[in-house]
């Protein structure tokens, strides 16, 4: 008896990580591609819209407001426009938290050499610390899916980005993300 309570003791939770950290990372493997809902929050001022990510490094993402915002990449730039602005801003997109965020072949690197995912009610999580980025993965704990991510933008602001109504490996025509027909 002494022996099984151990057993359970020391062992049942090591179980438990590597269980998790096993079904978060098949999850991703499995994961070509990820349609969304978000809600974006950069200090005090919150965004929604709708994204597809299309792994490796391609984004677009539709924001629900007056502007007309739109962020999009085609693994090698990002572009963001919108009719507040007078001139799209384009970056490359390895100098941006996002080029972390849409490297599926990083994150399950990353995820290899995590040796804690935390764990609360709803979410598994690891941070990855990365050119003096930190970035903040979340997974949902029921299907292992990603649910959104915290991260610092270029300026310096801190950026929560939580996910909804997610459908993963959409048929997607790989057209959406040509940024020349976000350009005016």
């Amino acid at each position: 008896m002494k022996y099984l309570i151990f057993i359970l003791v020391f062992f049942f939770p090591l179980n438990i990580f590597a269980s998790s950290k096993y079904l978060i990372k098949n999850k991703l493997e499995e994961t070509d591609n990820i349609s969304f809902k978000f809600i974006q929050k950069i200090g005090k001022k919150t965004e929604k819209g709708e994204c597809i990510i299309s792994y490796p490094k391609k984004i677009l993402c539709r924001y629900d407001d007056i502007y007309n915002k739109i962020l999009v990449s085609n693994g090698r730039s990002l572009v963001i426009n919108s009719n507040k602005i007078t001139n799209y801003l384009r970056y490359q997109l390895k100098d941006t938290p996002l080029n972390l965020i849409l490297d599926k072949k990083f994150l399950l690197s990353k995820l290899d050499q995590v040796e804690m995912v935390k764990e609360n009610d709803e979410t598994f999580s690891f941070e990855i610390e990365h050119n003096n980025n930190l970035l903040s993965i979340f997974f949902d704990k029921k299907n292992y899916e990603i649910k959104g991510w915290t991260t610092t933008d270029i300026y310096q602001n801190r950026v929560e980005t939580k996910l909804f109504n997610i459908e993963v490996n959409m048929m997607i025509d790989e057209k959406l993300f040509r940024i020349q027909k976000y350009i005016n």
